[in-house]
């Protein structure tokens, strides 16, 4: 008769998942192309502009570069992560800013811009890293209420506090940049994990009903969202400005026509040192260039998505990834109206075109990704470098005050 052998009770082994690898390859690549865009368009701005502007523009945008560049190490220093833990009262300044652009004198038909002392600041620029850092800290502590009521702990609070400023961008005329909004408040709750079932409505039925009022209640904006469909017909009207996008594109061919040799930029393509300045690209420099310059921006979003990976924190990946999409969604938006792939929209390229407030909200949106990797390699260093901060504060207080008790 065979005895059985009582089984032995393994011990539990729970899987431990490897620890990620700093994404501090992929940071030294992200700067160095934010970097190089950046550059590449001061050098355009200057061809583009100089001809009509002389060297103004460059000079307005060459300040903002510096100013962006102060306010992106600061970022980094302060940290993604404490950021966002803002972002509610940053919410309701920008809610305050784009309010007061209302009031102020309208540019070009638009009411979205604040004039004080010289400088020209549009808040709705500054939404787009707003909104994606307010994001990131609601949604990254509210992982349960995801999968259990997404709809009344997730959908509800979040349109409760974003909806009422992607209103006030619509409000001051910036149909762009409420669609990136929006998509991009679409996008990262699907990241953070929300069901497809409750995304979907929003995405099938606002698109439609937004084009059903615009062809009821604004004739010039529905013409201007169906002309790119047959540019050539209105090209002395409502498309001229395509048309002559068109043309820039088109007489550059593979090679341009050489370095400050634009023919459109003087005074055919207007626009031309903002949202269709890659045309002037397209026509000094080429297919080419123009190509890798598009090349450059789908490198920059990837290594961007790749630091969202290696991200040490739910907050921080989300942070990372809104902030590399919206960068990749302004470039492809901005390509697309310029090749007539899109209706004709206001949308700069970013850190190309010209414009202070769009380029420090990209350089600002790229450092929190640099601060996102940073993290990677050294968790929670900016408290680190607060700490040792104040440690050699109080060594050189303390030093200084031994050496006045010596001398006295």
């Amino acid at each position: 008769m065979k005895i059985r052998q009582p089984i032995k009770q393994q011990p539990d082994v729970q899987a431990i998942e490897p620890p990620k690898k700093p994404a501090l390859p992929e940071l030294a690549v992200f700067i160095l192309f934010a970097f190089m865009i950046t550059l590449f368009g001061l050098i355009m701005l200057y061809s583009t502009s100089f001809v009509t502007q002389g060297s103004a523009y460059f000079k307005k945008q060459l300040m903002w570069m510096f100013i962006g560049l102060f306010a992106g190490a600061g970022t980094v220093m302060i940290g993604s992560k404490r950021l966002s833990d803002w972002s509610p009262l940053m919410i309701l300044v920008l809610d305050l800013l784009l309010v007061w652009a209302l009031f102020c004198k309208p540019i070009n038909g638009a009411r979205r811009w604040i004039q004080v002392a010289g400088l020209t600041l549009q808040p709705s620029e500054l939404g787009k890293v707003v909104i994606t850092l307010f994001l990131a800290k609601f949604l990254s502590s509210r992982t349960r209420a995801l999968e259990s009521e997404p709809f009344w702990k997730v959908l509800v609070p979040t349109g409760l506090w974003v909806g009422p400023t992607i209103l006030l961008v619509l409000a001051g005329e910036d149909l762009g940049t409420t669609v990136l909004l929006g998509s991009l408040y679409l996008l990262m709750l699907f990241v953070a994990g929300m069901r497809l079932r409750y995304i979907l409505p929003f995405a099938l039925i606002l698109p439609p009903t937004a084009f059903l009022i615009i062809r009821e209640f604004d004739a010039m904006r529905w013409k201007r969202l169906t002309v790119f469909l047959d540019a050539e017909t209105y090209k002395m009207t409502s498309g001229y400005q395509l048309w002559n996008s068109l043309l820039a594109l088109g007489s550059g061919g593979w090679t341009g026509v050489g370095f400050t040799e634009s023919r459109l930029k003087l005074l055919y393509l207007p626009e031309n040192h903002t949202d269709f300045i890659l045309s002037i690209v397209g026509e000094e420099l080429g297919f080419i260039t123009l190509l890798t310059v598009i090349v450059a921006y789908l490198i920059l979003v990837y290594v961007g998505l790749r630091i969202s990976v290696k991200a040490r924190t739910r907050q921080g990946m989300l942070i990372a990834f809104g902030m590399s999409i919206f960068i990749g969604m302004q470039a492809l938006i901005n390509i697309g109206v310029i090749t007539a792939a899109f209706p004709t929209k206001g949308m700069p390229a970013p850190m190309i075109s010209y414009g202070g407030s769009n380029l420090l909200a990209c350089l600002i949106a790229a450092a929190c990704v640099a601060g996102v990797a940073v993290d990677s390699a050294i968790p929670d260093y900016p408290d680190k470098l607060l700490a040792w901060a104040g440690k050699r504060l109080h060594i050189g207080r303390a030093s200084g005050s031994g050496e006045a008790e010596r001398s006295s």
